[in-house]
């Protein structure tokens, strides 16, 4: 389990918050949320049905840049809960602008999913489509909260100001199982700009963090540089990664996925460090 810290958090500001998002929420007649069963999605879907019960409806991606575990863990959140839930199929790997993986990828990508949200929700009688952005995701380079407020999608997290930290807070007191899940991104993350994405770049990053995560890792990236996978673990796991029995098995499955070399990242885990290449962060 990851060890999180809140000891620098104002914990009744954190909930005072919470209650704002609430209160906004119960103003709405019905409201569609951007599902995708990590962390703050799960807290944001969680408070909507506290607010809306019936009124609101889980929409999740499904697609090639999505691992099948996460929509497993999100039907299964909504089958928990009795929320309804709907899966379509997202298709970013129709878009030219998506597959050539420029600096403007998640744009052109999180345009093309909310207009599928839009009128999935507007087909169902509703015109309120939110999705669980934090304050923290604010301060890295994420181009796909340009489309969403060019698409006036709602953010009950951002608007309350609540960060990460407060979510993982409030999400445990909820009884969130969530509340510990590392941070969760599409796997066309773990290819750097201006590599083409491709399926088999996709299968072989989801196959090779599945054996990670089957292993016992939490936060863990598996970058694709061509020939080369480069892994990237959080630092409170960094040393277990190179024990002569898991090492081998590690180097094992990689080549058989399709890896010809196997790299550790010495820095480990940081969130968005592929962003540097584009003098944007860091």
């Amino acid at each position: 389990m990851i060890e999180r810290n809140n000891n620098t958090m104002d914990e009744e500001a954190a909930r005072s918050k919470k209650k704002n998002v609430v209160f906004q929420l119960k103003k709405l007649d019905s409201l569609f949320v951007a599902f995708s069963g990590g962390v703050d999605s799960t807290f944001l879907l969680a408070l909507a049905h506290e607010s809306l019960g019936e009124k609101v409806v889980a929409v999740t991606a499904s697609s090639i840049i999505h691992p099948a575990w996460e929509r497993e863990d999100a039907t299964k959140f909504v089958r928990e809960k009795g929320i309804r839930h709907i899966v379509f199929n997202s298709g970013e790997m129709s878009l030219p602008e998506f597959v050539s993986n420029g600096a403007d990828r998640c744009y052109h990508c999180k345009r093309h999913l909310l207009q599928s949200l839009f009128k999935i929700a507007r087909e169902n009688g509703s015109k309120n489509v939110a999705h669980g952005a934090n304050v923290d995701d604010l301060k890295d380079y994420r181009p796909g909260f340009r489309a969403a407020d060019e698409a006036g999608v709602m953010a009950p997290l951002v608007d309350a100001q609540l960060s990460k930290e407060e979510i993982r807070f409030l999400s445990k007191e909820m009884g969130l199982s969530t509340w510990d899940e590392p941070a969760m991104a599409c796997l066309a993350s773990r290819i750097p700009y201006g590599s083409p994405i491709t399926e088999e770049k996709l299968r072989m990053v989801e196959e090779a963090e599945a054996f990670l995560l089957e292993q016992g890792f939490k936060d863990v990236r598996v970058r694709h540089h061509g020939s080369v996978a480069r892994i990237e673990v959080g630092s409170a796991q960094q040393g277990d990664i190179m024990g002569e029995g898991l090492r081998k098995a590690i180097v094992d499955k990689l080549r058989e996925v399709g890896f010809d070399h196997i790299a550790v990242d010495l820095e480990g885990y940081i969130s968005g460090k592929m962003n540097r290449a584009l003098g944007r962060n860091r």
